[in-house]
């Protein structure tokens, strides 16, 4: 038998809070995609400090620009590959950057502030606090890993450890994933007060773990630049498998810190990954929703064909942004079909 939700008959607005959710994973969205610019422009380390409060006003005089350049110019990437580089280029990369890091607190802000007057107004039904505090602790640990990703590239390095810029878009689209999760629980608690929260099933868990597996290995091609490897499709040059190609010494190696590898595992990882997504999807329109089965259909397709279109157009920028920019649409597409399955399953536990 079913049992009354904890929001019944309460304060609590789950529609409101559902709404508010979404557009913050909107704008998660879009901090995956400047992510991605400022990843493809290399400017990701044009500012070398971070000043979580004093950062978010830019420089605003000629001094300060040219204290900002002068502290760019005393890291490696500098010194080692863009030396010379004229006061204009080097606006060029602030601008994304800095866009990147200002996006960031605005996502903090539009996620802590309505938090902190819905909780005070009684909006947020009982049993989701938890669920949103952790959220926002994930957010804010976010900022952390950030900084963490771009200091390793300011020493000793010309570039990101590619190993912390997976962490950082795999905590970035975690947090998507959440955010759209629990919109999705409080929009069924909304419609249905004896709704249950949905409970991520079997399908559901093989189809995710094959999902951030393949965005793992995309991070990881973009970290260490894989996707110049090789520009043909399907084979690699004349080979399916670049067997004569530069190795490391141990498999592990090889498998995250070499760029042939790594593009190797990232295009044919990609087709066990859609099996399992399509998988899911079935499972979605069996469940009642077609919309969500056929949107995930739709862009996985969508994601491979970018994929292929990247590679062999030797990154080319507008389909390089937009592989990056499905890949967290196909991600909100897979968390939609593994809810309205879970939702499924959530009932029939109740009804026991």
């Amino acid at each position: 038998m079913l049992k009354p939700s904890a929001a019944f008959m309460t304060l609590a607005r789950p529609l409101t809070v559902s709404r508010w959710l979404f557009a913050v994973a909107g704008l998660i969205v879009l901090m995956v995609i400047v992510g991605g610019i400022t990843r493809l422009t290399e400017s990701g380390l044009s500012i070398t400090s971070w000043k979580p409060i004093s950062g978010t006003i830019p420089p605003l005089n000629d001094a300060q620009w040219r204290a900002e350049f002068d502290a760019y110019k005393r890291i490696p990437e500098y010194i080692q590959l863009n030396a010379g580089m004229t006061m204009a280029g080097f606006k060029a990369i602030f601008f994304w950057e800095y866009a990147h890091r200002l996006l960031g607190r605005i996502i903090g802000l539009a996620f802590a502030l309505p938090l902190l007057y819905y909780a005070a107004r009684r909006w947020i039904p009982r049993g989701y606090g938890w669920r949103l505090l952790a959220l926002l602790a994930l957010g804010a640990t976010q900022a952390v890993i950030g900084w963490w990703m771009v200091s390793s590239g300011l020493s000793d390095r010309t570039d990101v450890s590619h190993v912390r810029l997976a962490v950082h878009l795999l905590t970035a689209l975690t947090i998507l994933a959440g955010l759209v999760w629990t919109a999705l629980d409080l929009r069924a608690l909304h419609y249905n007060p004896l709704a249950a929260p949905a409970r991520l099933g079997g399908v559901a868990i093989v189809a995710l773990v094959g999902l951030y597996l393949q965005l793992l290995y995309g991070a990881f091609t973009a970290g260490l630049d894989a996707g110049y490897a090789f520009s043909s499709w399907p084979m690699m040059g004349d080979k399916w498998y670049p067997a004569a190609a530069p190795m490391l010494p141990t498999a592990l190696q090889n498998a995250v810190d070499n760029p042939i590898m790594v593009q190797f595992v990232h295009r044919w990882l990609a087709f066990v990954t859609a099996a399992g997504l399509v998988w899911l999807a079935a499972r979605a329109v069996k469940a009642g929703s077609p919309r969500a089965g056929v949107a995930v259909i739709l862009l996985v397709g969508l994601q491979i064909s970018l994929g292929v279109a990247t590679i062999v157009t030797g990154v080319a920028f507008p389909l390089a942004v937009a592989h990056q920019a499905n890949a967290a649409l196909l991600l909100i597409a897979t968390v939609w079909a593994a809810h309205v399955v879970g939702e499924r399953v959530a009932v029939l536990e109740a009804a026991r």
